[in-house]
């Protein structure tokens, strides 16, 4: 199981990590979708939503992708490197702010592939950082003995010199069951997993540095460094703010550096997320499994497409992964973003650069609509 673990700045080695839902069965299927020749994939933040507000009139956009039943008429996922809730509450959101029926199974998150690791950590004592609900999603996955970040810090008097100047306060999330605090500080941690943008950054990387020092137990000797992952590695992300904020990738870059100061080896961490070829590869897979899914039978394997979209807002992350992932895949690059230029990138150029997504689906819908009266 070594492959899952590398040295900072390696590529993810690991090529076949193909994910799957736990739920088969894709309820208001139209049988349109089972005979469609293409499927899309959709960047959230900067493509779908600026914050919590819908831009580039994607409502209307994805409406179009359904039958006037409400049935999903042309396959699409979104594959976002954000998270920080479990699948099931975030198609809930995006149903809610979209106003269209939208699975669990729709929905690839940048932790997502955390779920094929409880195998190997299901049972160990886990820390899950990040805003939003971490612990619930790993617990979620399967990961039995998870703790959030926020919890275990609390149970180590005085980890964090700051807490007495922090006015505000951090919510705990989990499963909300009474610990024993001397069963926390009794046993060590196995893995750390930074599930979605950490809040309190002072706080979290004094305590990661600690566990990752210690052999996973914070104010003991110098030990065996734990697991580390990362669900995504974004430098920045774009929110209403007009310019990008800081993400998740920031922070390890922040973690690392303080890291590599204060311990003699270098920090060792997996980073998934896109623009890794394996997150692709999956993203078909989810779409192959939506298209082929009915009420009486599911038949992953038996679909192939002849061209996958993706429409993202960011050249380094989205476009850069559908380059890497080749074949069937064709890229969208939109200006609603991180993207604003007036032409296309310069080093990660896109198969197609459009103000908004709406315009997005409209070249798709055409195009493909002019295949099928070709053929």
């Amino acid at each position: 199981m070594n492959h899952f673990r590398i040295f900072a700045r390696n590529s993810l080695r690991r090529r076949d990590f193909s994910l799957r839902s736990t739920s088969r069965s894709f309820s208001n299927l139209s049988p349109e979708s089972n005979s469609s020749s293409y499927g899309i994939a959709f960047d959230i933040d900067g493509v779908i939503l600026l914050g919590s507000s819908p831009v580039g009139g994607s409502p209307g956009a994805l409406r179009r992708l359904y039958d006037d039943s409400g049935a999903l008429k042309i396959p699409f996922c979104f594959l976002t490197n954000g998270g920080g809730l479990p699948e099931s509450k975030r198609a809930s959101e995006m149903s809610h702010l979209l106003g269209v029926h939208v699975s669990p199974l729709q929905v690839v998150q940048g932790h997502s592939p955390f779920r094929k690791l409880v195998n190997r950590f299901g049972n160990e004592l886990v820390v899950a950082a990040g805003k939003g609900e971490s612990a619930a999603v790993m617990s979620n996955y399967g990961f039995k003995n998870v703790i959030s970040l926020d919890e275990y810090a609390s149970y180590f008097d005085n980890i964090d010199p700051l807490a007495p100047y922090k006015k505000w306060m951090t919510g705990q999330d989990g499963n909300n069951e009474p610990r024993s605090r001397e069963n926390v500080l009794s046993h060590r941690v196995q893995a750390a997993f930074i599930v979605s943008d950490p809040v309190d950054w002072s706080r979290d990387i004094q305590v990661l540095c600690d566990i990752l020092r210690t052999g996973g137990l914070p104010g003991k000797e110098i030990g065996p460094q734990p697991h580390l992952y990362f669900a995504n590695d974004d430098l920045d992300y774009q929110t209403v703010f007009p310019t990008e904020r800081l993400g998740m990738g920031a922070f390890r870059i922040a973690l690392e550096s303080i890291f590599n100061r204060i311990h003699d080896n270098p920090l060792e961490y997996t980073s998934f997320g896109k623009p890794n070829p394996f997150v692709f590869k999956n993203a078909e897979d989810v779409l192959k499994e939506i298209a082929t899914s009915t009420h009486s039978h599911s038949n992953q394997g038996s679909h192939n497409f002849r061209t996958l979209y993706m429409i993202g807002d960011n050249p380094k992350i989205d476009i850069r992964g559908a380059q890497q992932a080749g074949t069937p895949w064709f890229s969208i690059l939109t200006r609603t973003g991180v993207f604003k230029g007036k032409h296309n990138h310069a080093e990660f150029p896109a198969d197609l650069v459009v103000d908004t997504v709406k315009e997005a689906v409209d070249f798709i819908l055409t195009r493909e609509s002019t295949k099928q009266s070709v053929l």
